[in-house]
């Protein structure tokens, strides 16, 4: 009886040492985006603050990415921080952000921001990507990539909040 005890024993930790997780995908962690429309740098220090329809975990990590323009119909989403330089080399201007748990600041930075066409800063298109902060360390994401986030998290496009700014 004993051997038997031990046998049966044996194979159930045989079988449970053979269970494994390796998925990368964690089907109950949602990630979402808030997409910004009519967003405008004004001179009064060009920065916008983008508030959250909700607040956000402390852990959780923000991206933010601009609509640049489009390409054989599809759009092409450039992540913040963005800079432009002038043909010398110098900057030009830059699209950069800081965040917390209940909204996203949007700076434009440059030497000549009054002289900067208004494409760059009047009715600008923003994404706010919010990634739970345990899969910002995933190394096999290109956060660079929107469509790569879109991808890698699960994330439902017409599911995006849309806001106006």
């Amino acid at each position: 009886m004993k051997k038997f005890t031990l046998v049966l024993a044996f194979i159930g930790m045989i079988t449970l040492g053979s269970c494994n997780n390796n998925d990368d995908t964690d089907f109950d962690t949602i990630s979402e985006v808030f997409e910004y429309t009519n967003v405008n740098f004004f001179p009064n220090a060009y920065s916008v603050v983008l508030t959250y329809p909700h607040s956000i975990f402390s852990s959780d990590m923000v991206l933010v990415y601009r609509l640049s323009g489009s390409f054989q119909g599809e759009d092409i989403w450039k992540p913040l921080p963005e800079t432009y330089y002038f043909d010398d080399g110098t900057l030009d201007l830059r699209y950069d952000f800081d965040f917390t748990r209940f909204d996203a600041e949007l700076h434009l930075e440059g030497f000549d921001l009054a002289g900067v066409n208004n494409n760059y800063k009047l009715n600008q298109i923003f994404r706010v990507v919010i990634v739970p902060g345990f899969f910002g360390k995933n190394n096999k994401v290109n956060f660079n990539d929107y469509n790569a986030v879109v991808k890698a998290f699960n994330i439902d496009e017409s599911k995006i909040i849309k806001l106006q700014q």
